[in-house]
């Protein structure tokens, strides 16, 4: 399998459906990217995509957390505020410390994933499973958490912070 390196400006590009298996995306610049039901199993990001639409994309086993190593240019993550998420398979995908403020994440999946640190103020959690996802550090400031599914098997729920801000229906 061939691997692919993406380190470019590539804003409103559309890769629906790309397979793009353990892909590395440094540092790249996608805002707006379309990456509906593209494969990023095992793939590193660490780009923008702020306001992307990543509708059933697997991300599964995904590196998205922040570059604790490489700080020369500020803090290196994957940033998907605004981002549509929904249906994402996002199973054992570490979002250590990535941004996800705003993103709608209806009906995905979070099963084993780790949140410790991720900022997820105003996220849509609608329907969302989290059984064993990690929580620990979370920012949950006004994110809607409505109907989740697997909530009491997630970990470290009661460490995440702002829970008193946590829309819940």
């Amino acid at each position: 399998m061939a691997q692919f390196s993406i380190r470019r400006v590539l804003l409103d590009t559309d890769l629906t459906h790309a397979s793009l298996q353990n892909a590395q995306m440094l540092g790249a610049q996608m805002r707006g990217a379309k990456l509906d039901g593209a494969n990023l199993a095992g793939a590193r990001i660490t780009a923008d995509i702020s306001g992307g639409s990543l509708l059933r994309t697997i991300l599964t086993g995904a590196n998205l957390s922040a570059d604790m190593k490489n700080q020369s240019m500020g803090l290196m993550r994957a940033v998907l505020r605004s981002a549509n998420l929904s249906g994402a398979d996002l199973r054992q995908a570490d979002l250590s410390r990535a941004d996800l403020e705003f993103a709608s994440l209806t009906n995905a999946n979070l099963t084993g994933a780790s949140l410790r640190g991720a900022l997820l103020g105003g996220a849509n959690l609608t329907a969302v499973t989290v059984s064993e996802a990690d929580f620990s550090g979370a920012d949950l400031a006004s994110a809607r958490l409505v109907n989740p599914i697997g909530l009491a098997a997630a970990k470290n729920f009661d460490q995440a912070i702002n829970l008193d801000r946590l829309l819940r229906e």
